[in-house]
């Protein structure tokens, strides 16, 4: 399962050193309803090797407003605390893995 992505947390988990994914979605968003699986799928296949979480921009204004979220579902990929890539709209189970497998 994913972990949740805050206001409140996510500069510590960006902080960690491993690569970190962030789902940003919301409820009422269709899209995210596909991507948001796929994402606590990866979530599952990549522990202990990447932080992979989900931020809902609907309650985490600070963080969606920080990395410029305009539109969602948006996948945000960081290495060593910097933003290197970024999935915009929703794309099968390879893209975001390849992305992620790029980060290790």
């Amino acid at each position: 399962m994913a972990l949740e992505i805050t206001d409140s947390n996510y500069k510590e988990i960006l902080a960690e050193g491993k690569p970190v994914v962030i789902d940003f979605w919301a409820p009422w968003c269709g899209p995210c309803k596909m991507v948001g699986p796929i994402i606590d799928e990866l979530a599952t296949e990549y522990e202990g090797k990447a932080i992979i979480g989900k931020c809902d921009v609907d309650d985490n204004d600070d963080v969606a407003s920080e990395f410029g979220i305009r539109n969602i579902p948006t996948v945000l990929f960081f290495k060593d605390g910097q933003l290197v890539d970024k999935q915009v709209g929703s794309a099968p189970k390879a893209t975001y893995a390849a992305k992620i497998d790029a980060l290790l």
